[in-house]
């Protein structure tokens, strides 16, 4: 094989001219207000909300943080805000207890001695590894 081919490439097809058909969906439906607003509002009021409305077409279009496009972050940002929120972690306040020396004195007597292995396993795998026996 003398070429590798690059897998996993997420490229959305050019449906409408440069513009994918997200982008060209906002395009078209802030077309569509802007032509309401034609038809509604005075000719200047109309030029500021159509400059307006099409630096929102653009962004929600083009404009990409983090390397996220900006519907998906607007989205996450009002799932957020709106919805509801749940804390893992409260610390609870809990009383100090008194405890006396001669419960402790008690505990410690109660304690089993530790038992102290004679031979290290470790040495004797060492052994039968250098000498190459089982």
């Amino acid at each position: 094989m003398r070429f590798t081919v690059p897998q996993f490439i997420e490229r959305e097809a050019k449906i409408v001219g440069p513009l994918t058909f997200k982008q060209f969906i906002f395009f078209s439906i802030a077309g569509a207000i802007c032509f309401i607003f034609y038809s509604i509002l005075p000719f200047s009021i109309f030029l500021i909300v159509s400059i307006v409305l099409g630096g929102i077409a653009a962004a929600f279009a083009f404009l990409k943080i983090g390397g996220r496009p900006f519907p998906t972050i607007l989205g996450n940002f009002l799932k957020y805000s709106f919805g509801p929120k749940m804390y893992i972690w409260k610390k609870k306040e809990v009383p100090i207890k008194m405890i006396e020396k001669e419960k402790i004195e008690e505990e410690k007597k109660e304690e089993l001695p530790l038992k102290i292995a004679e031979k290290s396993q470790l040495k004797k795998l060492r052994t039968q590894i250098e000498t190459k026996t089982k």
